[in-house]
């Protein structure tokens, strides 16, 4: 252990947890004002004030509010929710699963959203108008979490390898449905293809209402168990000793991290490796305790996925989907992790 994260250990990390904090809150400022129309940051904290007041910015162009208000904003910050969302739940998973390689995706629950929303796009439901296809995507995501826990249960217990391996199956046949709907799909396929990549685009405030629930009861949720993720870590028997019932709680911390990832995947589609890339990275700078783990990266994952769209939006020439930008990014940093933990299992 080195010698700069020792002293993060030893006491809670409040000056790091506000400069996450303080870097989010500029971030969105920043984001805000970036775009075909610039904005500048005094001008965007005046919108937002003024927005949040209800009164009129004097000075300033109606355009202006409209764009930052209610074209800005609520992807700005459905993407900030999510991000920190996906994070929470990738800590969940990785201290439910005692396994680094865990994240939202490991149990097939994101190809579970997908099977739903994908079903909901070919047959073009609109019983609930915009919400039918992430209310699809979340019973798909939901269904396949109870799915994979029946294949998991012996004895009502759970184990680390066979919920795993029970995910992969599932999200394995999903996939081959997924490939069929396209198949089917014909003059939609490209609308499902689109959403499969993840996209921020075109969000609203409701949006940022769903996914700021979902994150913070997520967040809530970890710190509540925190101590008892802890004492998990320890063993099963270790923990059994210690007053913690390991099975009841997995199952709690499961429905709860399933829960919150397929409110983000229903909102934005499929965004993968935050829940993976962010965890590793917090617990690298403050070490393995669940409790300051937790909302350390849901900050950090907020601001993680908050540059991504960000890119994606401003910076780029053309809007790439956000899911393909995380992968590229990801998936190295994924590979990087698996060889570690072989050479350190060799």
């Amino acid at each position: 252990m080195s010698g700069n994260q020792s002293v993060m250990k030893r006491g809670v990390p409040w000056l790091f947890f506000l400069f996450l904090t303080a870097s989010l809150v500029g971030l969105v400022v920043v984001s805000s004002g970036m775009g075909y129309l610039a904005i500048s940051p005094s001008q965007v904290v005046d919108i937002i004030v003024a927005g949040f007041s209800g009164q009129d910015v004097a000075g300033l162009p109606d355009t202006f509010g409209y764009v930052v208000w209610d074209v800005r904003l609520p992807r700005i910050l459905t993407a900030a929710f999510v991000g920190g969302g996906l994070a929470v739940a990738g800590v969940l998973f990785q201290a439910i699963l005692l396994n680094p390689l865990a994240d939202p995706y490991t149990l097939g629950v994101s190809s579970g959203a997908a099977f739903g929303a994908c079903l909901g796009l070919l047959v073009n439901l609109s019983f609930l108008g915009s919400c039918s296809v992430p209310l699809l995507a979340f019973s798909g995501a939901v269904t396949t979490l109870f799915v994979v826990l029946w294949l998991a249960s012996v004895d009502g217990r759970l184990g680390t390898n066979t919920l795993i391996l029970s995910g992969v199956i599932v999200a394995a046949i999903l996939s081959a449905g997924i490939g069929f709907i396209k198949h089917l799909a014909d003059e939609q396929v490209g609308v499902i293809i689109f959403w499969l990549m993840g996209s921020f685009a075109s969000k609203t405030w409701l949006d940022v209402a769903m996914t700021a629930a979902a994150g913070c009861f997520a967040l809530a949720v970890a710190l509540f168990y925190g101590r008892d993720l802890n004492i998990m870590a320890l063993g099963h028997r270790t923990s059994e000793s210690l007053g913690v019932d390991t099975s009841r709680t997995r199952k709690i911390l499961l429905v709860c991290g399933t829960l919150v990832t397929a409110t983000c995947v229903a909102v934005s589609g499929i965004i993968g490796f935050i829940g993976l890339i962010t965890p590793h990275l917090m617990r690298f700078i403050l070490g393995p305790d669940n409790r300051s783990l937790a909302p350390a990266s849901f900050l950090a994952g907020a601001i993680l996925l908050l540059i991504a769209d960000t890119i994606t939006r401003a910076v780029l020439p053309s809007e790439v989907p956000i899911g393909v930008l995380t992968a590229l990014i990801g998936g190295p940093f994924f590979c990087y992790i698996f060889r570690k933990k072989q050479q350190e299992q060799g």
